[in-house]
């Protein structure tokens, strides 16, 4: 024992201990480890966390992407480094407060009463004078009037004198282990609510993250967590009417399961909306099943109100698709697909068959409601002859809600996602809107359909606007398109539109302008005209970027401009022949000829182009649908969030007795003189303010009564 113990002193006193010893308790080691971990926080707020990897791979391409992976820069916060950091940061901290507390107690408790008289001439704060008495009568006088004043007195009797010494304001160094030890506390409680726990189990424990799919109850032990896990926090996800009892903690690569000493059960999910559409409350009606006790309690989640139960925290995270079960209805986008209906559950798929085509769809989510900005930014017609500064002060200046542009909010309707994808897996993503979209306030304008697609989750949807016809539905512009393919049709529309454009006497022009009106038709359906006309892509395009390839290839560029102009008069007006006689087989009235009949060609002409670059065969209509809802839980056992909330109070108190507590000691020397006593003072304080100018001014005409 006395062999080990003195092995152990020698490693102390060696040099290569105390030089590690103090650089790890050193200010500059504790500085460069805060330093690295606000930078590792900066990154983890500027680079956003736990996201797909291909939403990482789009912003930073490939190299970089899995550069950063490595450095686990997508979870900076859970990565095995930023918990070393905190780890040496706290055994740093540690190691400065153990040198140092000693110290400063001992300091604490010392009055320096040995201090000599000599030394008084050093002080900046210093007085002599005369007293009444002997200088024992004097010194307890003084003691007495400093003891009334808050000071903590010691008397010293010497050979020649008594020294009074005196101290105030020792919480400004209790304040230095205080603010300290918060350091520690945090960093504690940082680690404990922290990955650490988890981290430490898969390291030490065989626990291993989960990345395949399947049932929850049919993961394996290894994968799970025991419901006596110190410290978590994970994600539920609970179905209205159905329970769950595993939580899912994200990891790098997939989850780990977390299983709960009780279940929740979810009765009711709840959201109210204000008057624009805008959600107002979220809540969760739920019945936690204990499992030890077999109690069922019933309670009631709201966002920051959260339910505490056995040590664990339930928060109202969000909210999800319960399984909610839709039904769609196919929109052919092309001449070979039949209109059929298909019906499944959010989250589920089915297969489908367009000929030797084999495609999956993927049921995605359904929104009930969608809150859409639709205002427009504002224009002043004072704006001009007023300077751009001027007016956009006055516009940002008053009340909060003056902005430069107005909101308009409003509910737009349920709407449906959903993928299609192929026999390779690769998938598109669409989101279609159930109800038309009234865009503009004119009374004339057309509401629309939006049928959105995208290739990627990192992309916007592009919209595919389809104008809706008197009777509120699609069916126009699909019957429409339908007979664009048609030829017989085709040259029936050119006829009414040839009868009704050319008076009865100008048959003349007859040929002409059939001719002219059946090319450009032609050339909108994709269908490229006689033989050996000139064409500028080897694959013939339709709609109006047909037209602008043919004006392009066969009409000189002087001409280009007004002939386009006369060449898409002709195709709207055909086109709305052939709207009409759709209409008729389909034995619907006729449209009128007003400004709102206008508006709906003016839209359908550029739909009916764009339609021939969608990048399916069919989209999907939401035709009704039944909605589940499901609520998003986050479950929290967080220990170490008390420690936290202990070092934020201690480090308040710290940094409060730090800079506002000012410590002072004071020495008065008495001596005896001829008429009574012959008193020295002198006053220091760890910092020199005006105050303490103030306060030995206010020392000295109390104590030594008028002094020079």
């Amino acid at each position: 024992m006395s062999a080990n113990t003195t092995d152990i002193e020698r490693l102390s006193d060696s040099g290569s201990g105390r030089g590690m010893v103090e650089l790890l308790s050193s200010m500059r080691f504790a500085i460069s480890l805060l330093t690295v971990i606000c930078i590792a926080s900066v990154i983890g707020t500027v680079v956003k966390q736990a996201e797909p990897a291909v939403n990482y791979i789009n912003q930073f391409g490939p190299f970089w992407a899995q550069l950063f992976g490595k450095l686990n820069l997508y979870t900076v916060y859970s990565a095995w480094w930023f918990l070393l950091i905190l780890a040496f940061l706290v055994l740093s901290t540690s190691l400065c407060i153990a040198r140092n507390a000693p110290k400063i107690f001992a300091d604490l408790k010392a009055y320096k009463e040995n201090i000599r008289e000599q030394s008084f001439r050093a002080f900046p704060h210093r007085a002599e004078g005369q007293l009444a008495g002997v200088p024992q009568q004097a010194a307890q006088a003084l003691s007495q009037a400093l003891v009334q004043s808050g000071w903590k007195v010691k008397l010293q009797e010497r050979e020649h004198g008594w020294m009074v010494a005196a101290k105030k304001g020792a919480a400004n160094k209790l304040g230095y282990i205080a603010a300290h030890s918060a350091i520690v506390l945090v960093c504690i409680g940082g680690l404990l609510d922290g990955d650490l726990m988890v981290r430490l189990q898969m390291w030490w424990g065989d626990k291993a993250v989960f990345s395949g799919a399947g049932m929850i109850a049919d993961v394996p032990p290894k994968y799970r967590l025991s419901a006596s896990n110190p410290t978590f926090r994970g994600n539920v996800l609970v179905g209205e009417g159905t329970h769950s009892s595993t939580a899912l903690l994200a990891q790098p690569g997939g989850v780990i399961l977390q299983d709960l000493p009780f279940s929740i059960e979810l009765r009711k999910f709840i959201v109210e909306y204000y008057s624009t559409g805008m959600p107002k409350l979220f809540a969760s009606d739920i019945v936690i099943h204990d499992k030890q006790t077999g109690e069922a309690i019933a309670k009631r989640v709201e966002v920051n109100h959260p339910v505490r139960h056995r040590g664990i925290e339930i928060y109202q995270s969000g909210f999800d698709d319960g399984g909610s079960r839709v039904t769609l209805r196919a929109v052919p986008m092309g001449a070979a697909v039949a209109p059929f209906e298909v019906s499944g559950t959010i989250g589920g798929s089915t297969p489908l068959s367009n000929g030797n085509e084999q495609m999956t769809l993927e049921f995605s989510g359904l929104r009930v409601i969608n809150v859409e900005n639709l205002g427009k930014t504002v224009t002043d017609p004072r704006q001009e002859g007023q300077s751009q500064l001027g007016h956009a002060i006055e516009q940002r200046m008053g009340a909060a809600n003056k902005t430069t542009s107005r909101k308009d909010l409003r509910n737009v309707g349920p709407s449906v996602s959903y993928k299609l994808r192929d026999a390779a897996g690769q998938a598109r993503e669409y989101n279609n809107y159930m109800l038309p979209v009234q865009l503009e306030q004119d009374p004339d304008s057309v509401p629309i359909f939006l049928l959105g697609a995208r290739e990627t989750p990192a992309d916007q949807f592009q919209y595919l606007r389809i104008p809706a016809d008197p009777e509120g539905s699609k069916l126009t512009f699909l019957r429409t398109r339908e007979a664009l393919q048609d030829p017989a049709l085709r040259e029936r529309a050119v006829q009414r539109y040839v009868a009704q454009a050319i008076p009865a006497h100008r048959t003349d022009m007859v040929a002409q302008l059939s001719a002219s009106a059946l090319r450009a038709l032609n050339l909108y359906a994709g269908v490229w005209p006689e033989p050996g006309a000139k064409q500028v892509n080897a694959k013939p395009a339709a709609g109006l970027q047909a037209i602008s390839d043919f004006m392009e290839a066969n009409v000189p560029q002087a001409e280009r401009e007004r002939a386009s102009e006369v060449l898409i008069r002709i195709l709207n007006g055909v086109l709305f022949e052939l709207a009409q006689m759709s209409r008729q087989q389909a034995g619907l009235p006729p449209m009128e000829s007003i400004q709102r009949t206008q508006n709906f060609m003016a839209q359908a002409v550029l739909s009916w182009s764009d339609a021939a670059f969608y990048p399916a065969p069919m989209a999907f209509e939401l035709k009704e649908f039944e909605q589940v809802q499901a609520s998003v839980f986050q479950v929290t056992r967080a220990p170490g969030r008390n420690v936290v909330y202990l070092g934020c109070l201690l480090l308040i108190v710290g940094i409060f007795a730090m800079l506002y507590v000012r410590e002072r000691r004071l020495w008065i020397w008495l001596v005896p003189a001829a008429s009574g006593s012959q008193a020295s003072m002198a006053l220091s304080s760890n910092r020199k303010t005006l105050d303490g100018d103030k306060e030995f001014e206010h020392l000295k005409n109390r104590l030594l009564q008028g002094s020079s």
